[in-house]
């Protein structure tokens, strides 16, 4: 005589979807861990390079660029982690993602106009000053969200 219980149809689907979003969330780790890993490799061999011919401070904005590239990634990674062992999704891995992200583009931006031509003044002057100061804007909002959270959390 079976003593088991069917299982019903809601309960099925709830354990099917999150086998699916556990192997999707497996699948986007794996994927983000080779990428990290690959980009890092690249990281060294540019830095390498930039070395042996004297690349200059382009070579180590390009290195430092795919450095903090490398960082966001990690901390997708962390977050596809958490999501996996605690089933919640917090907020400030992204806000951290979005830091490094603005940091990035000041980086870019800055390398840009290091290469302008010398006495010359840039076409896009005043919009790169004005992305540079929303920029700012931005990472300063981004830090201060962070802190509150901490905050809150260790009230």
């Amino acid at each position: 005589m079976n003593l088991r219980r069917p299982i019903p149809l809601v309960a099925r689907a709830e354990r099917g979807f999150l086998h699916i979003e556990h192997g999707l969330s497996i699948a986007i780790g794996t994927l983000l861990s080779i990428t990290a890993v690959l980009t890092l490799g690249a990281a060294a061999i540019t830095l390498w390079q930039g070395l042996r011919v004297g690349g200059g401070e382009a070579t180590f904005f390009i290195v430092i660029d795919r450095l903090l590239f490398v960082l966001m990634l990690a901390e997708i990674l962390h977050t596809v982690r958490v999501s996996l062992t605690s089933g919640t999704l917090d907020g400030e891995p992204f806000l951290i993602v979005g830091l490094i992200a603005s940091i990035r583009r000041v980086l870019v931006i800055t390398l840009e106009s290091s290469e302008s031509v010398p006495g010359k003044a840039p076409t896009n002057f005043v919009p790169t000053m004005v992305e540079l100061g929303l920029l700012g804007a931005l990472i300063l909002v981004m830090v201060t969200s962070i802190y509150l959270l901490r905050r809150a959390r260790a009230v």
